[in-house]
């Protein structure tokens, strides 16, 4: 199986996750940046990339309960358009994130962690969500 890198874009963080090539998920960082400053985090995405020998990247895509595109969705999709103008390469596919951050902070809560810990967690835990579901959709699918 080809590996994949995840990612949970937020305004200050991106939750990043790697594949290996057994299709097993695993939590890479939660990568923190100044509001507003997505060239960093594209910086990282791509350094990663070339790290890990990776092609497929899985970016969560918010989209509201009520199945529509808000504000985060947009700053999704212009991270992606931006990563594929920077590397024209990159495979990247949009996956729905709806209740991957409340499902990351339930599984963390069980967990008994520090506030600081889960601030430090919940992104990158998101991250392998996203990941996860695409990854389960492909096996399923194949």
């Amino acid at each position: 199986m080809e590996k994949y890198l995840g990612l949970d874009l937020g305004t200050v963080t991106l939750g990043i996750a790697k594949s290996d090539s057994l299709g097993f998920v695993h939590g890479v960082e939660t990568f923190r940046f100044t509001k507003g400053q997505y060239s960093k985090a594209r910086e990282r995405v791509h350094q990663l990339v070339k790290e890990l020998d990776i092609k497929n990247v899985v970016l969560g895509l918010p989209i509201t309960l009520h199945n529509e595109e808000g504000e985060a969705s947009q700053r999704s999709l212009r991270f992606k358009e931006d990563l594929l103008k920077e590397d024209s390469s990159l495979n990247i596919i949009m996956v729905d994130e709806r209740l991957t951050s409340v499902s990351a902070n339930k599984l963390i809560s069980e967990m008994n962690m520090s506030h600081k810990q889960r601030k430090d967690s919940v992104d990158r835990i998101a991250a392998c969500e996203i990941l996860d579901i695409y990854i389960r959709r492909l096996q399923n699918n194949g």
